[in-house]
């Protein structure tokens, strides 16, 4: 191949900030998903890993490494997507009070949720644990 564990690394690290940073909006992230699958085909295709088998391969790690991290990417904007409101440091720009406030959506996201790896070609599954709360009030911050 022609490219870097590094370069691959630069770029997906741009998609991941431009789409699935502070503020994003549906179309950024599935425009994310498609980005990431994308560039996840050329590293597969077109990653040069350098060194020999004489010493540990800095490289290599490397290359190991940014492959995690495109299966991340992609979970966190699937995440993100799914999450219809936004609430603390997840804001959706669809999502908002005429003010500019987040808008949350409690009765539908009060869960912590984990999203599992299924594969590129397999929808992910999400995992939910349902959240009481007992001793504080669910309430939209403002802070105005």
């Amino acid at each position: 191949g022609t490219r870097s564990p590094d370069d691959f690394h630069r770029e997906l690290g741009k998609i991941v900030w431009d789409k699935i940073g502070m503020e994003r909006n549906a179309a950024g992230l599935e425009q994310a998903i498609t980005d990431i699958r994308s560039l996840r085909d050329d590293y597969y295709k077109d990653l040069r890993v350098l060194g020999n088998g004489d010493t540990l391969n800095d490289s290599l790690e490397k290359a190991f490494r940014v492959a995690d991290f495109f299966e991340l990417a992609e979970l966190m904007a699937r995440d993100a997507l799914h999450r219809e409101e936004s609430c603390g440091g997840h804001f959706r720009a669809e999502h908002q009070t005429a003010d500019g406030e987040a808008k949350r959506d409690d009765e539908n996201f009060s869960y912590v949720g984990a999203w599992e790896w299924n594969g590129p070609d397999t929808p992910q599954t999400l995992h939910k644990e349902e959240l009481t709360f007992e001793n504080v009030h669910l309430a939209t911050r403002s802070y105005a």
